[in-house]
């Protein structure tokens, strides 16, 4: 069989998946709206679902089908690619502030997240118990937000998370609900496929096809609420809508591709996946500090990050062509 159809399910796949994604959040988002839910819980919680709902969904599919390491390099990628792809992209725009009390509270969770992660895959070995671990987690975390959100309906972020008012009725919201997340198990698996077997092709690992191209096109509903955020002068839920998709990935992308089918690991994702991810994130807690008391990440540092960001890639790359 050539690639050419494998190619195209890939990429139709991989907008199919972005498109169905923003329907589910836009859905959600209504609906959770006229249920009376808060502007922080709609931001933190629906809104921070919806984008990393790709990445869950692929994640569950890959590792139903035989093909954890496209979950695990799913999920690592897309939060290795949000770290540096997506805040360096969007700092271009312009310099990302980042709060005192974000770096004291939400950075800090996801640093100890990704070092129980880590410690986690120390034996290389995603045991049903590690992944039961990280979803508990999880379950934990989003139970604290929620209750803080019901505590706290006029809490300080609340104003930091765009208001979604009703645009739409709710049979319309419920519809779009729906069809956004049955669209998005159809896509996911059209994606799958496709890399799948261009990996195959190529001789390339899965993993490796999901730390790049999958990735990358999972992120994509990232990358576009972090633009929208950073040209409305939003930065909170820029970098708010990085913490939280990590957070999902790590724990909840993980935990469901471990739960389904427990698998191993190459040291490779120890030493290269999860240290560059540790220390991307370690490094946002060093942002230079603007002409405020606050820290930012300038332009340049946004720079920084690309460099990175395309090193890796570029590393992973020169790995499938036996140049490293």
């Amino acid at each position: 069989m050539t690639l050419a159809l494998p190619l195209l399910a890939l990429i139709g796949g991989l907008i199919l998946l972005v498109w169905s994604a923003d329907r589910f959040v836009d859905g959600a988002a209504v609906t959770a709206r006229y249920a009376g839910m808060s502007p922080l819980l709609i931001g933190m919680v629906v809104i921070g679902f919806g984008t990393s709902a790709p990445e869950m969904v692929v994640s569950a599919i890959s590792a139903s089908q035989g093909n954890p390491g496209l979950a695990l390099g799913n999920a690592y990628g897309s939060n290795i690619a949000n770290l540096a792809l997506i805040l360096g992209t969007t700092s271009l725009i312009a310099p990302i502030i980042l709060k005192a009390s974000v770096i004291k509270k939400e950075l800090r969770i996801l640093l100890a997240v990704t070092v129980l992660a880590s410690l986690l895959l120390v034996d290389l070995d995603l045991s049903r118990i590690d992944a039961i671990i990280l979803l508990a987690v999880f379950a934990a975390i989003m139970s604290w937000w929620i209750w803080l959100g019901l505590r706290q309906r006029s809490d300080y972020a609340a104003s930091d998370v765009p208001k979604v008012e009703p645009t739409m009725t709710l049979k319309l919201a419920l519809i779009w609900l729906v069809v956004g997340m049955s669209m998005l198990v159809v896509s996911s698996r059209i994606l799958v496929w496709g890399a799948v077997e261009i990996a195959r092709g190529f001789g390339v690992s899965d993993l490796i096809i999901g730390l790049t191209v999958v990735a990358i096109g999972t992120s994509l509903p990232e990358l576009a609420a972090a633009i929208i955020a950073m040209r409305k002068g939003e930065h909170d839920l820029a970098v708010g809508n990085v913490i939280g998709s990590n957070l999902f990935n790590t724990l909840a992308v993980v935990g469901i591709a471990g739960v389904i089918n427990p698998f191993t690991i190459t040291p490779e994702v120890l030493y290269r996946d999860c240290l560059l991810m540790g220390l991307l994130t370690l490094s946002l807690f060093f942002a230079r500090t603007g002409k405020s008391s606050q820290k930012e990440i300038s332009r340049v540092g946004g720079v920084l990050l690309l460099v990175v960001y395309f090193s890796y890639t570029g590393y992973l790359i020169a790995q499938v062509l036996g140049l490293v």
